[in-house]
């Protein structure tokens, strides 16, 4: 049953130069309801949501919020209005306590402008037992967990009465039980009347919490579903325009070990981890947030130093003091943070593909760029990278062809052993669909692969074994007959 209108977006239509971002897109939110908003990278979902909070102007349409016809100059205008989004990058200052935060740029005042500090400490203390929770205001914002911060970030919104709030992937950061406690939270203010936008890539959540789903493809809404009344799959089809589905790859009968890691340990961080990774095999790392699974991969690429254990590569000992030992050793890294970790966001496609090659093109003591160019272009092809050409701006692309294009620069240096870390994190269905099939294409090609991911399903589709880590150990290996998910969560808990 829907309740009243609260806002209503109709014929929505902006474009940038060689693009069209959205075209005559509707959108109805209705007072107490969670509404999901999803679609595959590049599909409009935020540019929608900057035009309603004032980031962009729309070139079309018009906005009604609350009976009232609107146009937000700005994201304060738009919090002035009742319009609050919380950002996947958190607006909070660190080194400021949370009562600070939850007011800044609305500060109570006493008598000439002066920050009523114990007002809005007091005021505080009520918002964040509204939120569920317990903690001083006077805490320091840099000293909460992600999720804490993601809390806070609600009460700064409610701080200022605001009646939609949009959640942009609130749950990238958290675990299983973290991001429970915020769907109990978005219950609640439902129940209060307020409503909320939910923006993730997690469609399992979209059912859990969710009332409707308005889907964009291609800056265009292709449809509006009831959680009640649909599947999961119908969702997909809807955001990629064909079925996806997570299939298992194809079995692999892998024989010769590639990599043999021997008690390796860094202080009380890692302790003792041992295991093996034959030519054409996809090896899963399980385990809890925190568990010690980049921390191994890490101290293996040369990132961190090991404090004992050894490396060997196809029977020969290796020694790994840093990345450039690993990558000689033919190892490759795909980091978990591909932002900041894996790409340099302002440099072009073609030159963060030939990163790490470019040892390999100078010709006559300068860069053989014919050469640079020929790489990229062959990577970009075998990728799928949607990119207008290997002169586009990286930090132009969508987050799935971001992480192809950190996986192209690996593919380059051709590397025996390749550890992906969280590979489809942050990205699309249809991305995360191509990423699973060209994992397969690699173990076939006989690269071994490493692959860490918090995704019990994709662990559990894509791996021939599975190391479960708990504590900085590594607490069980398992077959994939042997695995499922209540037997690895079993051992990364111990």
């Amino acid at each position: 049953m829907k309740h009243e209108l609260l806002l209503k977006m109709e014929k929505i239509s902006k474009a940038f130069p060689g693009v069209q971002a959205l075209s005559e897109v509707g959108l109805e939110v209705y007072k107490g309801e969670i509404l999901a908003l999803v679609g595959e990278n590049g599909a409009g979902k935020s540019t929608l949501m900057k035009i309603l909070t004032g980031v962009f102007k729309k070139d079309e349409g018009k906005i009604i919020f609350k009976g009232e016809e609107i146009e937000a100059r700005d994201p304060h205008h738009a919090r002035q209005l009742g319009i609050s989004m919380i950002y996947q990058e958190f607006s909070l200052v660190p080194n400021l306590d949370i009562a600070t935060n939850i007011f800044l740029g609305n500060e109570p005042a006493k008598k000439f402008g002066v920050f009523d500090y114990e007002k809005a400490k007091t005021e505080a203390e009520r918002l964040l037992q509204t939120v569920g929770l317990e903690i001083s205001p006077d805490v320091l914002v840099g000293d909460l967990t992600v999720a804490q911060q993601q809390i806070v970030e609600i009460a700064k919104a409610l701080a200022s009465d605001s009646q939609l709030i949009i959640m942009d992937e609130p749950t990238s950061a958290l675990s299983k039980e973290e991001a429970e406690r915020l769907f109990n939270i978005m219950r609640k203010l439902k129940e209060e009347g307020i409503s909320i936008i939910f923006i993730t890539h997690r469609l399992e959540e979209v059912f859990s919490v969710a009332d409707r789903i308005v889907v964009l493809r291609d800056g265009q809404r292709v449809g509006e579903l009831s959680c009640e009344e649909t599947e999961i799959n119908e969702v997909i089809r809807l955001m990629v325009g064909r079925d996806v589905r997570v299939t298992p790859r194809t079995d692999v009968s892998a024989e010769n070990v590639i990599l043999e890691v021997r008690n390796l340990s860094r202080s009380t961080l890692i302790k003792d981890a041992s295991f093996s990774l034959k030519k054409g095999e996809v090896l899963g790392v399980a385990g809890l947030i925190g568990a010690g699974r980049t921390e191994i991969m890490r101290v293996l690429f040369g990132v961190d130093p090991k404090t004992s254990g050894e490396v060997f590569i196809e029977g020969e000992k290796v020694e790994i003091e840093s990345p450039t030992d690993a990558v000689r050793a033919g190892i490759g890294l795909v980091p978990e943070d591909r932002k900041f970790q894996g790409l340099i966001l302002n440099m072009a496609v073609y030159e963060n593909i030939s990163l790490p090659s470019l040892p390999f093109m100078f010709a006559n003591g300068i860069i053989d760029f014919e050469k640079e160019y020929s790489l990229a272009e062959s990577l970009v092809s075998r990728l799928s990278i949607r990119t207008p050409s290997i002169f586009q701006i990286v930090n132009n692309l969508s987050g799935g062809n971001q992480q192809k294009v950190v996986l192209a620069k690996w593919l380059a240096l051709k590397p025996r052993v390749l550890i992906l870390d969280e590979p489809t994190r942050g990205i699309d269905v249809g991305s995360k669909a191509e990423i699973h099939h060209l994992i397969d294409e690699l173990a076939k090609e006989g690269i071994g692969i490493i692959l860490i991911s918090s995704e019990l399903p994709e662990i559990l589709a894509l791996s021939d074994r599975i190391l479960v880590i708990s504590k900085g150990r590594i607490t069980r290996e398992l077959t994939r007959e042997e695995a499922d998910q209540e037997t690895i969560m079993q051992y990364a808990i111990i």
